[in-house]
């Protein structure tokens, strides 16, 4: 029996273990490490989840212990389960695990994916705030259209109770509130419910298949971040973002996702330069010749944009597009320009709490507030910081409506972005052929 470290950042690593280690009595999984997201180390991976041979459950420590962990725990594999990571950082942390005498596994999508018995399409994508989730939106509403009882499947976030989170199904705006939604979460499943679409979502990705089927004609795997999919899909999409050329060939595990790919979106072709453009479209035909090629792009749509003009306006981001996504700008920002806003105000010195730290981590960040709320403090916190900075206005440019999770003296201006593509080449053809 080999003693076996995940080290993840609660999602790919619970799923990893659900799936390969659970039930095998060759290995023994002795701990969890965590990061990217706050507040997930320190608690138990529980025994109600973990199965028979977990009585006790899994430990969840900080990944800065893994060297002491390897150590102790007598740790012979090493397994590295999250995304949208440099490939450089991924052997770096290779050459750690490496020089602590352990073994360094990734697990490939063979020994992940699950099986499923209605049609499955993917959408993933090379980064996170490559447009994935537009893009999914756009795919379930064709799906309708044509008749079919499509249900979303969204990539983990189990940040709260896990044994509660593990298996969730979303139909109403209530369904969110009753699952003590973080503001990320409701970033994904809100648009989908406002479509009429049913999102599932939590920590047993076979327990919510199962019951997904029930309701499905066609099962829409909603990628996060870059990770490849957790089901065995008929047909992969992934979207590509020419604003980061290059980065497609150069972030795990997009990169598998490109040469995966049957169909890929390049978005955002409006905003991007022709020379970036290029770049993406030279490098999927090295890796992925085969795969069909949609150009789309992301038209931002602002109910009352002449309030904008002249104001000092505060804008705020989808958070992980900003964050670990490393974009220092999005819709909201091109809306500001857009419209003729007089300033658009630096929040960094209004920062406070896990807001400010969110700053000082991430220092590509200066016009722009991503829309963090990982628990009940951070969002207070967040509403906090958006009270202190000295604006007219506030740009919204997160997929869902802030109010309803945060309260705030200040004007929210909402922004929304779609795809709409570009060319004769469609999402609406490329499924009707599917179909």
């Amino acid at each position: 029996m080999r003693n076996v470290i995940i080290m993840g950042a609660a999602g790919r690593d619970f799923h990893n273990f659900n799936v390969y280690y659970r039930t095998n009595q060759n290995y023994r999984v002795v701990a969890f490490t965590a990061t990217q997201i706050p507040d997930i180390a320190g608690r138990k991976y529980p025994a109600e989840l973990a199965g028979p041979l977990y009585p006790e459950g899994i430990p969840i420590y900080a990944e800065t212990e893994l060297p002491e962990l390897i150590k102790t725990l007598g740790a012979q594999d090493v397994v590295f389960a999250y995304s949208d990571v440099p490939h450089e950082y991924v052997m770096h942390q290779a050459s750690l695990v490496h020089a602590c005498g352990a073994s360094f596994v990734l697990l490939g999508p063979d020994d992940t994916m699950i099986k499923s018995r209605k049609p499955v399409i993917s959408v993933c994508a090379v980064r996170t705030g490559s447009g994935k989730s537009q893009t999914s939106r756009k795919i379930a509403l064709l799906l309708k259209e044509a008749g079919k009882k499509v249900v979303v499947i969204r990539h983990p976030m189990p940040y709260g109770d896990l044994v509660k989170q593990k298996v969730q199904r979303f139909a109403a705006y209530e369904d969110m509130d009753r699952h003590e939604c973080t503001i990320e979460e409701r970033e994904e499943y809100e648009p989908h419910i406002r479509n009429g679409i049913v999102v599932y979502a939590g920590v047993d990705y076979q327990a919510i298949l199962e019951e997904a089927e029930k309701e499905a004609d066609v099962i829409l795997w909603d990628g996060g971040n870059n990770d490849f999919p957790f089901y065995k899909a008929d047909l992969e999409i992934v979207v590509a973002d020419p604003h980061r050329a290059g980065h497609e060939m150069r972030y795990h595990p997009g990169e598998t996702n490109l040469r995966r790919a049957h169909v890929i979106v390049v978005n955002k072709v409006d905003t991007a330069d022709k020379d970036k453009i290029k770049v993406v479209l030279d490098n999927i035909k090295k890796v992925n010749p085969k795969a069909v090629i949609i150009k789309g792009k992301s038209p931002i749509f602002v109910t009352d944009g002449k309030a904008i003009r002249g104001k000092a306006v505060l804008v705020i981001e989808d958070g992980p597009t900003l964050t670990h996504g490393e974009m220092s700008y999005g819709a909201g920002i091109v809306a500001a320009k857009k419209y003729g806003a007089r300033r658009i105000v630096d929040p960094r010195p209004y920062a406070v709490g896990t807001i400010k730290k969110t700053f000082q981590k991430y220092n590509h960040l200066d016009k722009v507030l991503p829309a963090r709320g990982y628990g009940a403090v951070q969002v207070a916190e967040l509403a906090k910081t958006i009270d202190r900075v000295p604006c007219d206005l506030v740009i919204s440019a997160t997929p869902i409506d802030l109010s309803r999770v945060l309260t705030t003296k200040k004007r929210l201006l909402p922004v929304r972005y779609e795809l709409a593509e570009s060319g004769p080449i469609t999402l609406k053809k490329v499924l009707q052929k599917f179909l």
